[in-house]
């Protein structure tokens, strides 16, 4: 061990557990190995494309072209710092697919990926699949940058296809989402070997984390490939579930009374009670019209078309902002009445809570895409039920919402959730080293004297 491991070890430092797994190369080696970043080959990938960078973290990508920033557009606050010092190996690329909905590079095709490694390398590995529909940089800002800036080594994933029109993927309704998972499964193997390539040893730690859609893949990778992984950190993960409670079980109700509820008169309140009983909290209506505006409709309708096809017959994902009450409107959409065969598509991507390797959770108290009391109160009472607990750790999140863009926007009513990923990512890593075992799950508070620049850079979990 190196003499600066040493004294972090002899400090106790928990957050550098992983950080002293490695020493940090030379200039001569770091020149050398640059050299030959050819010589890498990402297993199973059709195409490849390596690049010597002077800086990995988006202070450097976006004037390199080596990150695209619409990908990561609105996920965090517009005042997050970029870490700088993290030169290295890019290698973008793609595995063999037969769909093109990423035109990113100009190569129009999907299963595209990034791996970056970094010359100071602390040992470890984090892979990561998108939210929403984005593409493979979508995580850089809010995930890469910061642990590029730790001395991992990162990988993401488009998941397989893009875009909002990604359901035309696949065969058989679910086959698109069944892909995301796959594609996060194929992505570890091929970065743990081109780790070993490029450092001459595996990864001795492998981490999965991501938000939202991304979240929703670190779960089933723990639940199903747990072997791969060391651990993971669930962003605000989707939650589904054949039997519900699922994205269409509250969304199609945010369809029907938000514009009740908006357009006030007698009607209002009871809209709003029917809002709230849905799984919208109390406390979040100020957020409905900008959700109602960008997530609900189309969130409902092409996830829908992805595993329910049938429900508006030719019509492709449905008829934006329909009137409850016309022919196939996804405002009136019944998840319960729908045939089996509805459940047994989305039984094909559900989760069952038994993950396999610890996870540590964080969700935000005022989501109102994916409301926590639907979706990640839910999978943390999975785990329990699975006799998983011990290997889980939830955080709610006060005042924490699904896009962190929008703390710019009620920046007196909001926190950001990025400083507390953070702290959920040192959390694990100090479980992972067996020294400091993470607070129990709680409702984490939002400090009520802390400043704009407060909140962005910390979150403490708890004792």
């Amino acid at each position: 061990m190196s003499r600066p491991c040493r004294r972090a070890a002899s400090a106790a430092l928990l957050s550098l557990a992983v950080l002293c797994l490695a020493v940090p190369p030379s200039a001569a080696t770091t020149t050398t190995a640059c050299a030959g970043r050819q010589r890498i080959v990402v297993p199973g990938a059709a195409h490849q494309r390596a690049a010597c960078l002077a800086e990995l973290t988006t202070a450097g990508t976006v004037e390199s072209g080596h990150t695209d920033p619409a990908d990561w557009a609105g996920l965090t606050p517009k005042s997050l710092a970029a870490p700088v010092g993290a030169p290295g190996i890019q290698i973008d690329g793609y595995f063999p697919d037969t769909s093109a909905t990423n035109t990113n590079h100009g190569w129009n095709h999907d299963a595209q990926f990034v791996i970056r490694l970094p010359d100071y390398w602390n040992g470890g590995l984090v892979v990561a699949g998108t939210p929403g529909n984005r593409e493979q940089y979508a995580n850089d800002r809010a995930i890469s940058d910061w642990v590029l800036s730790r001395g991992y080594a990162y990988a993401a994933t488009d998941k397989g296809n893009t875009g909002p029109a990604f359901h035309r993927d696949g065969d058989r309704p679910g086959d698109a989402i069944a892909e995301w998972n796959s594609r996060l499964t194929q992505l570890t193997r091929a970065a743990r070997a081109v780790v070993a390539q490029r450092y001459h040893r595996p990864p001795a730690r492998t981490l999965a984390t991501g938000m939202s859609n991304g979240g929703y893949l670190v779960r089933w990778q723990l639940e199903n490939h747990p072997e791969l992984y060391d651990g993971g950190v669930d962003w605000e993960g989707t939650l589904w579930r054949a039997d519900g409670p699922n994205l269409f079980t509250f969304l199609p109700p945010a369809l029907r009374h938000y514009p009740v509820y908006a357009a006030g008169g007698p009607g209002a309140e009871r809209a709003g009670r029917a809002m709230r009983a849905a799984g919208y909290p109390a406390g979040s209506e100020f957020l409905w019209p900008y959700h109602h505006k960008a997530y609900w409709d189309l969130t409902q309708r092409v996830h829908r078309e992805e595993l329910d096809p049938g429900f508006d017959g030719p019509t492709e994902a449905g008829t934006p902002y329909c009137t409850p009450g016309s022919p196939a409107c996804d405002a009136d959409y019944d998840y319960a009445s729908r045939p089996a065969e509805v459940r047994r598509a989305v039984g094909r991507i559900a989760l069952t809570g038994r993950i396999g390797k610890p996870l540590v959770t964080l969700h935000g108290t005022l989501d109102v895409l994916l409301p926590i009391g639907r979706s990640s109160d839910v999978y943390a009472r999975m785990v329990r039920r699975a006799g998983r607990g011990a290997l889980h750790r939830y955080y709610r999140v006060e005042d924490g919402t699904h896009t962190d863009s929008l703390v710019d926007a009620f920046p007196d009513r909001l926190r950001p959730l990025v400083p507390c990923h953070r702290s959920a990512f040192t959390a694990l890593e100090g479980w992972l080293a067996r020294s400091h075992v993470p607070p129990a799950g709680r409702t984490v508070p939002r400090p009520p004297a802390a400043d704009a620049a407060t909140l962005l850079t910390t979150c403490p979990l708890g004792r």
